[in-house]
């Protein structure tokens, strides 16, 4: 840890925090996991959950003790997630932490999984471990790092987050279309961050034409990313099989979310060109919104960064999908064009999507707005 090894509670908690936020972008379906272990008041090991399939944060930090020569017998470790009771791709946790003869466990974040909630603690307590769950800012932190995992377990959908860059007017595009740029180049670095630890990034089809975008993550520092899935909703099956997204298909897969009886032959030049064509039933946009979101969580989809157009934003809102909104607003006034959202939208003010908190930031010249819609 820069600044010297840390030495409270609160610094075990930063710590923590801090190594799991590295597996960010890496670990889905699986959750964002940190460990620190500590013994006499000393760091002897820590770990985070690399990605799916390898080592989970517990057992890391066991094997991180051993490197380092240290005997984890009568220490204390700090976790952000309750450690797991059963065999996946790894074997529980809760039993590596029994057998390295651990005196306590310190938690954040509940499970929410039913075959994990509460099972890995009572099987700790039962070996005579202590185990003991944070409170305030270390458990906050640690469900803000769970949300995409957290909201799967619970309904099956992905975590949304809807992005936009609008500007000072509201306005998205020109009248003729033109969109590039609304937002400065250091919002569009953000933007390819975000990229980078989300699952998918979605658009409708009348930006993919317009706009012809790879949607890919790009500009971060030379580190190595997962690249997110691509999602087009396209009911009419308007993609071209020639769109830049398809030069990069076998590295970033592209989903095409089609109308419920898309036309045969344009589904299979999409295919040949890579994409998958995925058919979804709704009754309107917003219904078709919320199944697709379904069909996506299915797939281990845990988070979609929603990337335009209004259409596709109208329908986000409408189908009450929105869980967070990250809203860029550069200097700039057009004085026409499109408006960030379309749609029916409610009849009555009081049936808006409400924002509980709005939390303002610069970046570079623009305004980013970000809110919490919803927790899980």
């Amino acid at each position: 840890m820069s600044g010297g090894q840390p030495t409270s509670e609160v610094d075990y908690w930063q710590r923590a925090i801090q190594l799991a936020e590295h597996g960010l972008g890496w670990v889905s379906p699986n959750p964002a996991v940190g460990a620190v272990l500590v013994k006499d008041g000393h760091v002897i090991g820590e770990g985070w959950h690399h990605g799916h399939g390898e080592l989970h944060a517990e057992r890391e930090a066991l094997a991180d003790a051993g490197r380092r020569g240290n005997d984890p017998a009568g220490a204390t470790i700090y976790v952000t997630l309750e450690p797991c009771a059963h065999t996946g791709s790894q074997p529980p946790c809760a039993d590596g932490l029994i057998e390295a003869g651990v005196a306590e466990v310190v938690i954040a974040a509940e499970d929410p999984t039913e075959k994990t909630r509460g099972v890995g603690p009572s099987r700790l307590e039962q070996a005579g471990i202590t185990v003991r769950w944070a409170e305030g800012p270390p458990a906050d932190a640690a469900l803000a790092l769970i949300q995409d995992f957290r909201k799967r377990a619970l309904t099956g959908k992905p975590l949304v987050t809807l992005k936009m860059a609008m500007s000072l007017d509201g306005k998205v595009a020109t009248r003729t279309g033109d969109s590039k740029w609304i937002s400065g180049e250091e919002s569009r670095a953000l933007v390819h961050e975000w990229r980078a630890r989300m699952d998918a990034v979605a658009v409708g089809s009348g930006t993919l034409l317009s706009d012809d975008p790879r949607l890919t993550a790009r500009y971060t520092d030379g580190d190595p990313v997962r690249q997110p899935s691509r999602v087009i909703f396209d009911s009419n099956l308007v993609t071209s099989p020639a769109a830049a997204l398809f030069q990069d298909v076998e590295e970033a897969p592209v989903l095409i979310i089609a109308g419920s009886d898309p036309d045969p032959a344009f589904a299979r030049a999409l295919e040949k060109a890579g994409a998958e064509v995925i058919p979804v039933v709704g009754d309107g946009p917003g219904d078709r919104f919320a199944v697709a979101m379904r069909v996506l969580g299915s797939r281990g989809v845990g988070s979609v960064l929603l990337e335009g157009g209004p259409k596709l934003a109208g329908a986000a809102v409408t189908a009450g999908e929105v869980d967070r909104a990250e809203i860029f607003v550069a200097p700039v006034i057009l004085g026409g064009g499109r408006a960030a959202t379309e749609g029916p939208g409610p009849e009555l003010m009081a049936d808006a999507t409400r924002v509980p908190e709005l939390r303002v930031s610069r970046v570079g010249q623009d305004v980013l707005m970000s809110s919490t819609i919803r927790t899980w």
